[in-house]
């Protein structure tokens, strides 16, 4: 490893030196060598075998203006990694007879629509109320990264949508809103702020001294890491928040007192095997499915090993904490840079870690577990063209410079990839990220399927509108959500359509289908009363048919 001169970082590496013993180490400080660095922002990484933390290092800077290197003492904000902790209180109390997991929404907030009667505290747990998310409908409502809003401002949204995405327990979709609410809910039954209770009730008893839920952005945090973003190719940028609202995420911690929290999981005075079991207990759907999302944990397995997981990202910090329970080895990495990748760089260190109890993969079936077979491999050309991951959200295959390259049609990302086997593709330097093409039809292929960190996507090719055949002057208008109190306006920019929200710069929308338009990650779908365009109802991720009626 390169060292500084720098005598806090010195200090560190005298400090982790009792954790440098593994055999594994100099493989896994090689997945971190680009952070490794004395000017650039990094990670936390801590390895936890058998109740003790046998590897903890830093790679890169906490604070890049004071030159503070990050130390498994660093304290990271972690993101929905937090959402454990809020599904803790909410199993704690209902341990104590406080609230019942089938107490309906209702009852803790009668102000909420009649659909608040059919939602369960359960419900909200598993992400399966269909409660739309609060943070994508403050994006809608036209508020950037740096606004400013409360509780009140949040509960006041919720209140006033008057639909859901999704009939409860019919379907899962994520929702920040979900464990906001849960948060309330502790609030309200606890008698106390839900910071107050889960110090009480659980980083006290568990000695996570440097661990809080934090409402108040204020507040001092000794060894706090500094969140960033890059800019382009150029100099990174603070990215952090004034934001207090907590239940969704909200957790400061670090590798250090995680590892208390990951030890409780095996054997606690503080948390019963009774607590964990409602921990880890999947949801499950009207129909009888069952779903990968427990309380606040995924449950799911990498390689054929079991793995209990969260991720979390926000501003400029990314988490993840995964978990294999069978092997009682748990990988942990905080990063305070907007583009690290913890979830991909936790199953690296695993994959070297328990190598000898992975099943191998195969890659021309996109990453699913099957005997090697023989793929007639496809012409390039025959995989352009524009694939629907989730409706409204396209990725486009396009050949440029000569070789194939992604682009996101949601945030305009270009990327190469490569062919690693069959058809099989991969952006170089990151092996958890896969891309499989198959069935042809008509000379093309017709489906893509992404396998990411272990998670599969399946995206369909569509059709390409050509923008010469829509007569765009149809759309043009300004549009009122009575939900969101917001006015879209639609109008013509050089020869295009765009939309403004409030005083916001006007971006560009670009036709996606009949009467639809796509917006990043938001699909307008524009209606009509015989050919006159009357409104449109907009989808957007985590927020399902929002209604916008012509003004």
């Amino acid at each position: 490893m390169k060292k500084y001169a720098h005598p806090l970082l010195c200090f560190v590496f005298l400090s982790c030196s009792s954790f440098a013993q593994i055999e594994e180490k100099e493989a896994i400080d090689r997945l971190f060598l680009e952070w490794d660095k004395p000017d650039v922002p990094g990670c936390a990484l801590g390895i936890i075998k058998d109740g003790d933390l046998i590897y903890a290092n830093g790679y890169g800077m906490a604070n890049l203006e004071y030159d503070i290197p990050i130390d498994k003492h660093s304290v990271f904000r972690i993101g929905s990694t937090s959402k454990q902790f809020t599904a803790a209180c909410i199993v704690l109390l209902a341990g104590k007879g406080k609230l019942s997991m089938e107490d309906r929404l209702s009852k803790f907030f009668p102000d909420f629509p009649g659909y608040a009667d059919n939602i369960t505290v359960r419900h909200l747990l598993n992400h399966t109320s269909g409660i739309r998310d609060y943070l994508t409908l403050s994006s809608l409502k036209g508020y950037g990264g740096d606004d400013f809003y409360e509780d009140k401002d949040i509960m006041k949204w919720l209140v006033n949508q008057q639909d859901l995405n999704f009939a409860p327990g019919s379907e899962y979709l994520y929702s920040n809103s979900g464990y906001w609410l849960l948060g309330q809910i502790v609030n309200q039954v606890a008698g106390k702020n839900m910071a107050e209770f889960a110090k009480e009730e659980i980083f006290d008893p568990l000695g996570m001294t440097e661990t809080h839920f934090h409402n108040d952005h204020t507040k001092i945090v000794k060894n706090r890491a500094t969140g960033y973003r890059p800019v382009g190719d150029g100099p990174y940028k603070i990215s952090m928040t004034t934001l207090d609202m907590i239940g969704d995420g909200g957790i400061f911690t670090s590798v250090n007192d995680i590892l208390k929290w990951d030890n409780a999981f095996y054997s606690s005075d503080v948390l019963t095997p009774d607590f964990w079991s409602a921990m880890t207990e999947q949801g499950v759907l009207n129909n009888g499915d069952t779903i990968d999302y427990a309380a606040g944990l995924f449950i799911a397995d990498h390689k054929g090993l079991k793995t209990v997981s969260h991720g979390g990202a926000f501003v400029g910090f990314r988490a993840d904490l995964i978990r294999f329970p069978e092997h009682r080895l748990s990988v942990v990495v905080f990063a305070n840079r907007a583009d690290a990748n913890p979830t991909g760089k936790c199953f690296q260190v695993a994959d070297i870690m328990l190598k000898d109890y992975m099943d191998d993969e195969d890659v021309s079936s996109g990453g699913e577990n099957a005997d090697p077979v023989q793929v007639t491999e496809f012409d390039r050309d025959q995989l352009v063209g524009t694939y629907e991951v989730r409706p409204g959200i396209a990725l486009e295959i396009r050949v440029q410079n000569d070789s194939l390259n992604v682009l996101q049609k949601w945030n305009g990302s270009t990327y190469g990839i490569f062919r690693i086997q069959g058809n099989t593709f991969q952006i170089p330097g990151n092996e958890e990220l896969k891309f499989t093409f198959s069935d042809i039809v008509e000379g093309s292929t017709s489906e893509l399927v992404i396998l990411q960190n272990g998670r599969k996507t399946v995206g369909k090719r569509i059709p390409t509108i050509d923008p010469a055949s829509v007569n765009m002057d149809e759309f043009v208008g300004k549009f009122y959500s009575e939900e969101l109190d917001v006015v879209y306006e639609v109008s013509m920019k050089d020869d295009s359509l765009s939309v403004t929200v409030d005083d916001n710069e006007p971006e560009r929308i670009t036709p996606y289908d009949k009467d639809q338009f796509s917006l990043n990650y938001m699909l307008m779908r524009f209606q009509r009363t015989g050919d006159s365009v009357t409104g449109f109802l907009l989808d957007a991720g985590r927020v399902k048919d929002l209604k916008f009626q012509k003004m």
